[in-house]
């Protein structure tokens, strides 16, 4: 591939990167987006460079101290305190228990029709909890919106059959699902409780598998009595284990995607005409931002009458073929009211009162084996094609998690926070989102009510994990399309696409959290005792 070639491919993965900031979602809601993109495109950069544009060059981004070594994670050292920081027995800034790993699968089913999107996704996820508990959790959600794309061709790259597209969706939907809590087993030994509480938790999941497979054979040739004595035997099961039904919580999300993306491939043609007989491609790159707002109203359990708030704003991107890269970060932010209450504030326009903060970063980098590829022949002399694809592979990756919770107890604090998320006051939520680790270190002199409050009072803690993801796709489609020099303007008459999923998550490393403020301002990060005093068992 020749060097022009090359720089046009540049050209046109920044230009999607490019569209998909540009195209953000309202400023209003999509609080440390455009930061979150800054930092995923400019990695090297600190927030503050990310928020006010001013990007220095690789290789001289960083804050360093005089061992080379980055300084702006300050509280790790005491922040200038003489001696080990002063942590005392069950110090209130401890959290009680981590997530120790999850086994998550989860199949999703999206089917187009013209600009319709219908989605429907089914996730089981069994969780393992430093406290000894597990939890199984199997949720379905679906949901309906649009989409639509655009997609142009290379000119550098024309005999290479180089693309590149832009799309946009939105979905909206509910979900449904049961959570049981297995914690049974109870003793002075957690890492006995953790095993015995896990073989609980995977003896109920065959056992709900089973009562669906019975469920199933109706109308199969089975008889009645042999299917209520199938029935019986998984009931019995599932007795056995006897867990803890959590909470019941009602699902709604909203979802708005922007995604742009770089291929390569090759059209088939024959005689002096050009009739064209198909193409194959294979996708190099693509990129996606995202902004999710789930609402969960809780019914029953100790969390019964409150409503919850999630906005979640993600990037993600990954490419290559053969061996493929991956690379994400996510931003939450996750609000709880008396459910009571914020119903009859939004009635009455009054101010709204949270009772709880929580904010969560998660970065991921990974690589492994793996290949998309594509094809498309001509369906008759109209502009319509069938397109079918595909693709697997298994991504080796490593995450880090940050996360401050904050307990809203009196009025002056919640109604702080509040007017923080809706943009009021002196110092509101604008680009940034204060990341955990920010609000470990000593606090400037500018710092705001919110930043001084999470330095004060949240709890404050660290985790990395490693993760293997397997995964599989398959797509088929009819596809229409207008081409334009070389822009193609299209759209799926019908499309469906298909893909599983197997993520296994460990924690490693040294959890953290962070100790009360110290005397030169800091939160040192100490040993998260109550998360390390077990380990994860296998699945």
């Amino acid at each position: 591939m020749a060097g022009t070639e090359y720089v046009a491919m540049i050209l046109i993965v920044a230009m999607i990167s490019a569209a998909i900031v540009v195209l953000s979602v309202p400023q209003d809601t999509a609080t440390g987006l455009k930061t979150a993109v800054c930092r995923v495109l400019h990695p090297l950069s600190g927030a503050e460079a990310c928020s006010t544009g001013d990007l220095a060059d690789d290789g001289d981004e960083r804050d360093e101290g005089e061992n080379g070594e980055d300084s702006g994670d300050g509280g790790d050292e005491g922040d200038g305190d003489d001696g080990p920081p002063v942590v005392p027995a069950n110090d209130p800034f401890e959290p009680a228990k981590c997530l120790l790993s999850e086994d998550q699968t989860k199949d999703t089913v999206v089917i187009q029709i013209l600009f319709i999107k219908i989605s429907n996704a089914e996730t089981v996820k069994i969780q393992q909890w430093s406290d000894g508990t597990v939890t199984l959790e199997r949720v379905t959600d679906s949901g309906v919106g649009a989409t639509a794309s655009v997609s142009a061709g290379i000119p550098g790259l024309k005999d290479w059959g180089g693309s590149a597209s832009l799309s946009a969706s939105y979905m909206s939907g509910k979900g449904q699902g049961g959570q049981w809590l297995f914690a049974g087993h109870k003793s002075d030994d957690p890492q006995a409780d953790l095993e015995a509480n896990l073989e609980d938790a995977k003896a109920f999941a065959t056992a709900l598998r089973q009562m669906e497979g019975c469920r199933a054979i109706a109308g199969r040739g089975v008889s009645p009595i042999g299917q209520a004595s199938c029935i019986d035997q998984a009931r019995s099961k599932l007795q056995n284990t006897d867990p803890s039904r959590m909470p019941d919580v009602d699902i709604t999300k909203s979802t708005t995607e922007l995604s742009g993306g770089l291929s390569l491939g090759k059209s088939f043609t024959k005689g002096k005409d050009g009739e064209k007989l198909g193409s194959l491609s294979t996708e190099l790159f693509n990129a996606s931002m995202a902004e999710e707002v789930v609402v969960l109203r809780t019914r029953t359990g100790p969390s019964a009458g409150q409503i919850t708030f999630v906005y979640t704003f993600s990037v993600t991107g990954n490419g290559g073929q053969g061996l493929q890269g991956k690379g994400s970060k996510m931003q939450q932010v996750a609000v709880t009211y008396d459910a009571a209450a914020y119903d009859e504030e939004e009635k009455n326009s009054d101010p709204h009162r949270p009772q709880k903060l929580v904010i969560t970063t998660s970065e991921e980098a990974g690589e492994g084996a793996g290949v998309k590829v594509g094809g498309s022949v001509p369906a008759g002399s109209l502009p319509v094609t069938i397109d079918v694809g595909g693709g697997g592979g298994t991504i080796q990756s490593r995450i880090h998690t940050e996360s401050a919770e904050l307990t809203l107890d009196n009025d002056d604090d919640s109604t702080l926070v509040e007017d923080w998320l809706r943009g009021r006051g002196d110092f509101p939520a604008t680009d940034a989102l204060p990341s955990p680790s920010d609000a470990a270190r000593p606090l400037n002199d500018d710092a705001g009510p919110v930043e001084r409050l999470l330095h004060d009072r949240a709890k404050l803690s660290r985790l990395d994990y490693e993760a293997n993801t397997d995964w599989w796709n398959a797509s088929l489609g009819i596809g229409f399309g207008v081409s334009a020099g070389q822009v193609t303007l299209g759209f799926k008459l019908f499309g469906i696409d298909i893909t599983h999923e197997h993520k296994e998550q460990t924690i490693t490393g040294d959890p953290t959290y962070a100790t009360a403020p110290q005397k030169g301002g800091g939160r040192p990060w100490v040993e998260w005792k109550n998360c390390t005093r077990t380990t994860p068992v296998p699945v």
